[in-house]
């Protein structure tokens, strides 16, 4: 029973572990007989694994030992190569103390020259002449470099030239000369024509101002006044020993800033910009009010050469309002003094109005474009403040167009009252000179027809 159970145990065992092997055992003699070949295979697996071990670390002390001897080779070289760099340092050092000694007063020259070269290549890589000769300055790098440099020396021939090119830039500035050279047009578009170069201040081409950089000639994209660019265009088509008067700027050779700002300078429609919708507004007012102004001056002066004629004439004449004031007092000849006196009233009352017309307006449009010239102010403070508040105030251009607003409405406001002012006083003075000279004539009417009714009477 015993046996029985062991070997089912046995031969689960067998069929779990060996499944690939299709031979069964069909007996107990089979199965000890499978079992005793699995040893032997088992065994002999395990000794070759063993070996296998055994080999590998035989290998490894091999791989160990041969490491220690490349150490111990790498730190031979090592220290070899500290022995030479050692050595080495200390000849340069030798080599060092003799070149500084044998350049004497040599080092205070090549720091002169040093000196001067750094000088040259900031002035040749903005200059106008280098529009007309590019890349002279290239050179100059170099030179410097051997210069500060320990290794090597500048030899005769390039510091002859350093001389050279400093002698011909000061000889150019005061040359006037044309060369043919690429402009790159408003457009975009690059051309080649044409270029003056006057010295180092300015390059004009076809009647137009040209800038600069250091890299390529471009056409200005403002252009200074139309007196300036004749002149230009003038001077391109001048000959040889020519005398020219043009417009150059002195401040040329550092960079052009007196013709940027010149040519950024605002126009009359860009000023009038700046004061956005409140500076826009006092401009239709003014114009309003300008034209008011000059139609009643006109209709003004219509009226007081009439009534001056009137005066001269004794026909009356319904053209003007002294004629009609006669007429009224003709028509009313015979009643008594104080209903005549009434009537010729009311007929100067009549004219009155048309004689005074576009005063009150006038006075309102004074008195009201300096107060919107106040409200563009705040307004414009308003926008500076908001600048300051987003960008900072690191920035003043942030800040320009609140502050243009502010200034401009201000003046614009000024420009527009003073003005309306003037001409509210010029017309007002003018009315009542015409409303004195009636009421001058109608007293004088009631007390000529008192006389001749006296008269009458007597």
């Amino acid at each position: 029973m015993r046996l029985g159970v062991v070997f089912a145990l046995v031969a689960g065992i067998l069929s779990t572990s060996a499944l690939a092997q299709p031979e069964r055992a069909q007996n107990l003699d089979q199965l000890l007989d499978m079992i005793k070949r699995s040893q032997i295979s088992e065994s002999a697996e395990h000794r070759q694994r063993e070996a296998e071990f055994a080999r590998n670390k035989a290998n490894q002390v091999a791989l160990v030992e041969q490491a220690k001897a490349t150490r111990a080779q790498l730190e031979e070289r090592a220290a070899e190569l500290e022995r030479i760099y050692t050595e080495q340092q200390l000849l340069v050092n030798s080599k060092k103390a003799q070149l500084s000694e044998r350049l004497g007063s040599m080092r205070e020259l090549f720091g002169h020259l040093t000196s001067t070269a750094g000088d040259l290549r900031g002035v040749l890589d903005t200059s106008l002449v280098s529009a007309q000769y590019p890349g002279r300055g290239d050179f100059l790098q170099a030179l410097i470099e051997k210069m500060n440099g320990s290794t090597q020396l500048p030899d005769i021939e390039e510091i002859e030239r350093l001389w050279y090119e400093a002698q011909r830039e000061m000889i150019e500035t005061g040359r006037v000369v044309a060369f043919s050279g690429p402009v790159v047009k408003i457009s975009g578009e690059t051309r080649k024509q044409e270029i003056v170069r006057i010295g180092a201040y300015n390059l004009v081409s076809e009647g137009h101002y040209l800038s600069y950089d250091g890299r390529k000639i471009e056409e200005l994209v403002r252009q200074p006044g139309d007196d300036l660019l004749a002149a230009a265009a003038e001077l391109q088509a001048a000959k040889s020993g020519t005398t020219v008067n043009i417009g150059i700027d002195p401040s040329g050779p550092r960079g052009g800033q007196l013709l940027s700002a010149l040519t950024q300078k605002p126009t009359f429609m860009e000023y009038l910009d700046q004061g956005g919708l409140v500076g826009w507004a006092i401009v239709w007012v003014g114009v309003f009010g300008l034209a008011l102004g000059v139609w009643r001056i006109y209709v003004l002066l219509t009226v007081s050469t009439k009534v001056h004629a009137q005066l001269n004439n004794p026909v009356a004449n319904p053209d003007n309002p002294l004629g009609r004031v006669l007429i009224m007092a003709e028509e009313n000849a015979a009643v008594d003094l104080e209903t005549l006196e009434l009537k010729l009233e009311e007929a100067v009352l009549r004219e009155r109005p048309a004689i005074e017309s576009g005063l009150s307006m006038m006075k309102i449009i004074a008195a009201v474009a300096p107060l919107l010239g106040l409200l563009g102010t705040v307004t414009g403070m308003i926008t500076t403040f908001q600048a300051i508040t987003i960008f900072g105030a690191g920035d003043a251009k942030n800040m320009a167009v609140g502050i243009s607003m502010a200034l401009v409405t201000t003046v614009q406001g000024l420009v527009v009252a003073i003005p309306m002012v003037l001409m509210h006083t010029l017309v007002n003075g003018r009315a009542k000179s015409v409303i004195h000279i009636l009421d001058e004539q109608s007293a004088g009417l009631v007390a000529e027809n008192a006389e001749r009714k006296a008269a009458a009477q007597a």
